[in-house]
C-alpha cells in the first residue's frame, strides 16, 4: 500500500468542506482522464466519477461488472490530471464482506482519492439488510481511518430504485437506512431517484447529514434543490450518456450523408492538448 500525503489530507478536508457552502455542491461525474480534465478546468471544484460512464469507456456494462484493478487504474489517471478532489462511485465496496469492502477501500485511497460512494442495493434488484450495510460503511471508515484520510462517505440509499413497498413506508425505511449508515461512519446521504421536491424537503429534514441528490434534464434548478435542503447535486451517467449520444449522432449523420461538416468541434486539438501535461 502507498502512503498518503499532505496533499491528500488538504483536498479531503476541502472536499468536506464543500458540502457546508452557500450554495449545494455540484459534482460533474466524469469517465476517463480526459472528461476528469476537461471539468476541472471549467473550474468545478471537484470531481465525481460515474460507474457506468468508466465501465462503457473500459468495455463493461455497469453494475458491478469492472474489476476493481481497472477501476483503481482509471481513478489513477484522472487523480493525476486534476488538482481538484476526486470522489469514486465505489459501487458495492468490490468486496463480498465487510472485511473485503475494508481492504478495497484502502486500495482506493492510494489512487489519491478522498470521497467514495457506497451503495446498499445490490445489482439494482434488491435492497442488502441494513445491518450489513452498515457494517460495510463501518468497515469503510475504519480502513479510511488506517489510511489516514478523513473520506468523505457518501451512503447511497436505494430504495427509490428497488423498494417494493408503499410510498409512506419506503420513506421511513430509507430515512431508518440513513440514519444507521450515519451512526456507522457515513457523512453523507444519497437517496438516489429520489426526485419529488417535497419528498426531497423532508428528507433533508429528517437525516441529519448532508444530502446528495441527482440531477437530470426537468430536474429542480440548483438554487431551488439549495431551499430544499440539498448539500450536494451530481450529474450521475448523464454527461457520459450527453458526450456518447453527441459522437453516435455525428457519426450516424457522417455514415447516412458522407458529409463532413460535423466534424467541425467547438472544442478542438490544441484546447485539448493543453488540458494535458506532455510528459
Amino acid at each position: 500500500m502507498g502512503e498518503t500525503t499532505q496533499a491528500q489530507h488538504d483536498l479531503a478536508r476541502r472536499f468536506a468542506a464543500l458540502h457546508h457552502g452557500a450554495r449545494p455542491l455540484l459534482l460533474p461525474n466524469a469517465w476517463d482522464a480526459g472528461s476528469a480534465a476537461i471539468f476541472a478546468a471549467l473550474g468545478y471544484p471537484a470531481i465525481a466519477t460515474t460507474s457506468g460512464g468508466v465501465a462503457w469507456s473500459l468495455g463493461h456494462a455497469d453494475g458491478e461488472v469492472l474489476a476493481l484493478a481497472e477501476l483503481l487504474a482509471a481513478v489513477r489517471r484522472m487523480v493525476r490530471v486534476v488538482n481538484v478532489p476526486v470522489t469514486v462511485d465505489f459501487e458495492a465496496g468490490f468486496g463480498a464482506t465487510p472485511q473485503q469492502v475494508g481492504e478495497s477501500v484502502r486500495a482506493l485511497l492510494d489512487t489519491g482519492a478522498v470521497g467514495l460512494n457506497l451503495e446498499d442495493g445490490v445489482e439494482h434488484a434488491w435492497l442488502r439488510p441494513v445491518g450489513d450495510a452498515a457494517a460495510r460503511i463501518a468497515a469503510a471508515r475504519a480502513a479510511a481511518a488506517s489510511a489516514g484520510v478523513d473520506v468523505f462517505i457518501n451512503a447511497r440509499v436505494d430504495n427509490w430504485i428497488v423498494g417494493r413497498m408503499d410510498a409512506a413506508a419506503l420513506f421511513e425505511e430509507a430515512v431508518q437506512r440513513a440514519r444507521a449508515y450515519i451512526d456507522a461512519g457515513a457523512d453523507g446521504i444519497y437517496p438516489i431517484a429520489l426526485s419529488d421536491p417535497e419528498l426531497i424537503e423532508r428528507f433533508c429534514r429528517a437525516v441529519p447529514a448532508p444530502i446528495n441528490v441527482g440531477a437530470r434534464a426537468g430536474s429542480s434548478s440548483l438554487e431551488a434543490l439549495k431551499q430544499l435542503g440539498v448539500a450536494r447535486v451530481s450529474t450521475a451517467t448523464r454527461l457520459a450518456m450527453v458526450a456518447y449520444s453527441a459522437a453516435r449522432e455525428t457519426a450516424q449523420a457522417l455514415r447516412a450523408t458522407g458529409e463532413f461538416a460535423g466534424l467541425d468541434a467547438s472544442f478542438g486539438y490544441d484546447a485539448l492538448q493543453r488540458l494535458f501535461p506532455k510528459h
